[in-house]
């Protein structure tokens, strides 16, 4: 046996042994966990571990439509968010409306796993947007093929909650930041596409916007239409705390802010 096939061996036999541990800590389909951690996406994770970008992965911390998403330790013992983006199972039909049209993906792909790294790459490239746009969210760390690393955003103990499960103190001060946020990103010629109280994460009172991996670029022929719907999930949820706004009047201030 070859030096690198021991240590893809050795990568392995510790991926195994933490995967082992993620399955005993939580109710987790045995099926589903071999379609997020085929052979591939091991190596790539055991690189990780060998160049010393992680040290371990903790415990999943959520699973969506395209991706799972787990905790993760540095070797200098801080938590990393890992999102893996499924190879085999992710909806195609789901991704089309945000891909085409989208200049950054005007060049077509050979297979399925081409299309998803792509995905991956937009996510870390829209991430990193945000940052430049000064809206809060998970800062990108890395991105390798399928697997995206991020600012992990919550306590040593927990997650940060979604916005839909927190009862908030000033939901005004949180609506009217959230505008802000949506403001600046369309400044950034960049709109969220799904953006309501699901991909929003509240910690320590403050929002952070997370899931861009559909984010598309205000060139999008469908970019007016994705905002509209991003105003009136956000407008939509805050009505429970009595806030109510005119999402038409909203949506012309974004746009004419922009011109």
């Amino acid at each position: 046996m070859s030096s690198d096939e021991l240590l893809n061996d050795k990568w392995l036999k510790k991926l195994d042994r933490q995967s082992q541990v993620i399955l005993d800590r939580v109710v987790f389909n045995r099926k589903t966990f071999g379609e997020v951690f085929d052979r591939q996406t091991l190596l790539l994770l055991g690189k990780l571990i060998s160049d010393k970008i992680i040290n371990q992965i903790d415990f999943p911390i959520s699973t969506g439509k395209e991706a799972n998403i787990f905790r993760g330790t540095t070797p200098e013992n801080e938590f990393v968010a890992i999102k893996i983006f499924r190879t085999s199972t992710m909806t195609f039909k789901h991704i089309a409306a945000y891909i085409e049209g989208d200049p950054r993906f005007s060049y077509g792909y050979k297979n399925r796993r081409g299309i998803i790294e792509e995905w991956a790459k937009k996510e870390y490239k829209n991430l990193d947007l945000l940052q430049k746009a000064k809206v809060r969210a998970p800062a990108p760390i890395k991105c390798v093929h399928n697997v995206l690393l991020m600012e992990y955003i919550g306590t040593a103990s927990k997650p940060a909650p979604m916005l839909k499960d927190v009862h908030l103190k000033d939901p005004q001060k949180i609506f009217d930041e959230i505008m802000t946020f949506m403001a600046r990103m369309y400044k950034e010629k960049l709109v969220h596409a799904d953006l309501s109280a699901f991909n929003i994460l509240m910690f320590r009172q403050k929002p952070y916007i997370i899931d861009v991996g559909q984010a598309v670029l205000i060139d999008h022929p469908s970019s007016f239409e994705f905002l509209k719907r991003d105003i009136h999930n956000i407008t939509y949820y805050f009505k429970k705390y009595d806030i109510e706004s005119d999402e038409q009047a909203i949506f012309e201030k974004l746009v004419n802010k922009k011109k």
